[in-house]
């Protein structure tokens, strides 16, 4: 991750490291590697073409609810989000890949930190980025907070938000 972002990430403000890498703590259950989301097969009905969540994630065939599941250091989840990542990393780094149809490719960690950084900057996942929440000013440790839990907006709503953005709070916090 660390090396993904340095070599093409590295001009963008240090508090979205810190933010990202307190998404990929929380993303991948303290990996920091890139995994699968869990569950029984049957725990991804909910993702299938129909479902509410389905159509939100642009699921269109059955079995693309498991097919689809969340993946990487982001958990990029759905069909429409493997298009999205698909177009822009192969716009940005011609890797010619296609993650509709190698959605395991999804889990590379090359693939992956693009993901991240790259899904996380420009608001692949909600249409809101990280510079929607979090500006480049070292403020009060509250106030960075503050920005850190809304920034949760960027990849899931507020699931989680407190915890991921102590998370990304401590690392904000790092010697840069």
């Amino acid at each position: 991750l660390l090396d993904v972002w340095e070599k093409h990430y590295s001009n963008d403000p240090m508090n979205h490291l810190a933010s990202n890498l307190g998404t990929a703590f929380h993303e991948t259950a303290g990996t920091m590697q890139p995994i699968k989301e869990r569950g029984p097969k049957s725990y991804f009905n909910k993702y299938e073409p129909g479902t509410r969540i389905g159509k939100v994630l642009g699921n269109t065939v059955p079995g693309d609810g498991y097919r689809f599941r969340g993946e990487g250091h982001v958990q990029n989840t759905g069909r429409r989000n493997a298009q999205v990542a698909t177009k822009r990393l192969n716009e940005e780094f011609n890797l010619g890949i296609d993650l509709v149809k190698n959605p395991e490719k999804r889990g590379d960690p090359f693939i992956s930190a693009h993901s991240l950084f790259l899904g996380n900057k420009e608001g692949w996942w909600t249409g809101k980025d990280l510079a929607d929440y979090i500006d480049d000013k070292d403020e009060a440790d509250a106030e960075d907070l503050r920005e850190f839990i809304e920034a949760r907006r960027v990849v899931n709503g507020t699931d989680k938000a407190r915890k991921i953005a102590e998370h990304a709070s401590s690392l904000d916090e790092l010697p840069k």
